[in-house]
């Protein structure tokens, strides 16, 4: 794949087959916009940390777990969303992911400690993984003009939901720490609502996906390698969202001012910078010097002024948009596995980095001091880059042989399945 354009950006999105990316079903927007209010919830409690801390009378090392419980479950739920989804249907897979969203997002609103957040977090967690790993394939099945403009389009509601997320964040938590919980179950109700309305149920693949056949597809040395070096990677993305607010120690207007700045760089450099680059560089050129940039960039952020540290953590979204769009290209076409299920088996050891790294940055922090969570961050982004060199063999041949079958998916967005 290195000396390979990506497939899935090389065609008119906009265009394709005739179609657009505006006109579509409303069973496709209804879909994203619930997409986009899943991805937010992702961000949604970043710029309000130190308030739930204030809050609940809690450590900065215990609000983080916040992150540790939604992503630990995220992960083990990759191993379950295929075998949901594939026995149930989308829609009803999709139904069950925001009915739960809805009643964990209001019920950790009504917290009245940590460990109550931390536990409704984690349901959370659950269902949106099995709104979010299904979402994507429902939209490509119910899209008008080709998959491309799907991919486009799903990819637009990621870059909306991680840039708003912060802003919805701030602007609710700022009256009360709670409101931001209940105004996304509030939004989720809404987008269940719409999908009952407007979405169809969607064919079932004509195969039955087991719980092994993730773990199963790792086995492809391609696969493995492209999923470890974005354990790293993960570990390098989530100490910026998880552990820059508690750093920068700012009001919930300015973090989310911050973060949202962030995700736009995030959504601009993940659906527009990146194929084009791609295109000119390869997408392994793009990949290894990605990840260095992000780890220069968190040496900086953790060693430099607070003025430094707001301008670094909102370039680290350039550098994550670029890596978010490449590692799934390669997760997605490097293994001849369904799609489906390379993306399950990638996502599980990913996401274990995304929950790691929220729980270890603060104590880091106390076993020595504020700069060495950053100093480990990077070093993390330099191991996936290494092994991204290491194993470029792995990662190319396999890919460029898969590229004629997997052309028109590739770019789908680093939180597809």
């Amino acid at each position: 794949m290195s000396g390979t354009k990506s497939g899935g950006h090389a065609d008119d999105p906009f265009q394709e087959g005739g179609g657009s990316l505006l006109r579509q079903p409303k069973a496709v927007w209804a879909t994203a916009g619930a997409s986009v209010v899943a991805f937010m919830g992702i961000g949604l409690v970043d710029p309000i940390l130190p308030s739930i801390a204030r809050g609940l009378h809690a450590s900065d090392s215990q609000v983080s777990l916040l992150f540790t419980s939604y992503f630990l479950i995220t992960a083990f739920a990759m191993l379950v969303t295929g075998f949901v989804s594939s026995r149930i249907g989308g829609r009803r897979t999709l139904l069950a992911g925001l009915a739960l969203v809805v009643v964990f997002a209001a019920l950790s609103g009504m917290s009245g400690s940590v460990g109550e957040l931390v536990g409704f977090r984690a349901g959370w967690g659950l269902g949106n993984a099995l709104f979010v790993s299904t979402s994507l394939a429902v939209i490509v099945g119910a899209a008008a003009g080709g998959s491309a403009a799907a991919i486009l389009l799903y990819e637009s509601a990621l870059g909306l939901g991680m840039a708003c997320g912060p802003l919805l964040g701030a602007i609710l938590g700022d009256m009360k720490w709670r409101y931001p919980f209940f105004g996304t179950a509030v939004l989720m109700a809404i987008g269940f609502v719409a999908i009952t309305a407007f979405l169809k149920e969607q064919p079932r693949p004509a195969r039955k996906t087991s719980l092994l056949d993730p773990l199963r597809a790792l086995g492809h040395g391609g696969l493995a390698s492209a999923a470890v070096a974005a354990f790293f990677y993960n570990y390098a993305f989530f100490t910026v969202l998880a552990f820059t607010p508690f750093v920068l120690d700012m009001s919930p207007y300015s973090s989310g001012g911050v973060f949202f700045a962030w995700g736009v760089l995030l959504a601009v450099f993940s659906v527009l910078v990146a194929p084009r680059l791609q295109h000119r560089f390869g997408s392994l050129k793009v990949l290894g010097g990605s990840l260095l940039l992000l780890a220069a960039d968190l040496l900086v952020l953790g060693y430099g002024d607070h003025t430094t540290a707001v301008v670094c953590t909102v370039l680290s979204g350039a550098f994550i948009g670029l890596n978010n769009t490449v590692f799934t290209e390669l997760a997605l076409g490097v293994s001849d596995a369904p799609r489906p299920v390379a993306s399950a088996g990638y996502n599980f050891v990913r996401w274990f980095a995304a929950a790691a790294a929220p729980f270890l940055a603060p104590r880091i922090e106390e076993w020595t001091d504020l700069h060495v969570p950053f100093v480990v961050a990077a070093a993390a982004a330099v191991a996936g880059a290494g092994i991204v060199a290491v194993r470029r063999r792995a990662l190319t041949i396999e890919a460029v042989e898969m590229e004629p079958r997997h052309a028109a998916q590739d770019g789908v967005s680093a939180f597809a399945n």
